[in-house]
C-alpha cells in the first residue's frame, strides 16, 4: 500500500494515497486479512488525525486525550467509509474526525449539563471575541461590537459569554480573588433561614384559624399572641381554666390534623 502523499490530490503532508487500499479493503470478506488491511489504512492516516487533535490543545484537555479521541474517530471514518462513491476519504475522514473531538468535549469537558445550542453561542462568541481583539486596541470588544461581528443578538451574545465562564466549576474552597484573609467562595453563600418555615407553616394554618368559630379563634389569639395565661383568658370570657385549657388543647389538635391533610 502506497502512503507517500501526492501533491495533485491531497494538499496536506500527512494525507496519504490510499484509494487503492480502500478498493481493496471494500472486495475484501471478514476476516484476518480485511482487518490487518484495515488496520493499515488506519496508521496511515494516523497523522492526519493527531494534527486535527492539535487545533484544541489549548482547550483544557490533554493533548494525549485529544489523539484517542481522534484516533477513535479516524477508525469510525474508515468503518463508514464507501469508496464507490467517487469522495475522497479526506473529504469524509476530517469533519468525522472534528465532529467525534467537538462530542467529546460536549459530552465530557462540561462540569455542568449545558444545552447544545449555549454551547454553540458559547463558541460562536470565542471566535468572535478572538477576531475582535485584533483590532480593539487593547480593550475588549463590546456585546453590540460582538454581536455585530457574529450577526447575533445582543442577548445571545450575553449568553454565549455567561457560557464562556462555565466550562469548569469553581470549587467552594478557593479563595475569592483580591482577598486577603482566605475569604472563599463558601463563605459568601447563605444558610437556610429557619423563619422561613414559620412563614410556610403561618400561611399554611391562616385559612383554618379564619374558619373557627369566633370564641375560639379569640382562646387562640390571646394565649398565643397576646401571651394571656390559660387562669386570665378563663376570668376574661367567664369560664373554667380547665375550660379553656381543653378548648386550645381540641383547636391545635384539629388545626394541626388539617394542614398536615391539606399537605399531602
Amino acid at each position: 500500500m502506497r502512503t507517500r502523499a501526492s501533491a495533485r490530490h491531497h494538499p496536506h503532508d500527512d494525507a496519504p494515497d490510499t484509494a487503492e487500499a480502500f478498493r481493496r479493503l471494500g472486495a475484501l470478506p471478514a476476516g484476518p486479512r480485511r482487518d490487518a488491511l484495515r488496520d493499515e489504512i488506519v496508521e496511515a492516516w494516523l497523522p492526519m488525525a493527531e494534527r486535527l487533535a492539535g487545533r484544541f490543545r489549548s482547550r483544557g484537555e490533554s493533548f494525549e486525550d485529544l489523539r484517542q479521541v481522534a484516533a477513535l474517530g479516524l477508525v469510525k471514518a474508515v468503518d463508514r467509509y464507501d469508496s464507490e462513491r467517487g469522495n475522497a476519504f479526506e473529504s469524509y475522514a476530517v469533519p468525522t474526525i472534528t465532529g467525534e473531538i467537538k462530542r467529546h468535549f460536549r459530552d465530557h469537558m462540561w462540569t455542568l449539563h449545558v444545552p447544545r445550542r449555549v454551547q454553540d453561542l458559547r463558541n460562536r462568541v470565542r471566535f468572535a471575541r478572538q477576531d475582535l481583539t485584533q483590532t480593539t486596541s487593547g480593550r475588549q470588544p463590546t456585546v453590540a461590537e460582538i454581536a455585530e461581528h457574529a450577526g447575533m443578538s445582543e442577548e445571545d451574545v450575553r449568553v454565549g459569554l455567561e457560557a464562556l465562564e462555565s466550562f469548569a466549576a469553581l470549587s467552594l474552597d478557593a479563595e475569592l480573588p483580591g482577598s486577603e484573609d482566605g475569604y472563599s467562595l463558601s463563605d459568601s453563600l447563605g444558610s437556610p433561614d429557619p423563619a422561613l418555615d414559620t412563614v410556610v407553616d403561618r400561611e399554611a394554618v391562616k385559612p383554618r384559624l379564619a374558619a373557627l368559630p369566633e370564641r375560639e379563634r379569640a382562646i387562640l389569639y390571646m394565649r398565643f399572641f397576646g401571651d394571656m395565661t390559660q387562669s386570665r383568658i378563663a376570668e376574661q370570657l367567664g369560664i373554667s381554666q380547665m375550660h379553656v385549657s381543653r378548648l386550645i388543647s381540641r383547636c391545635c389538635a384539629r388545626l394541626r390534623e388539617q394542614v398536615m391533610r391539606d399537605g399531602t
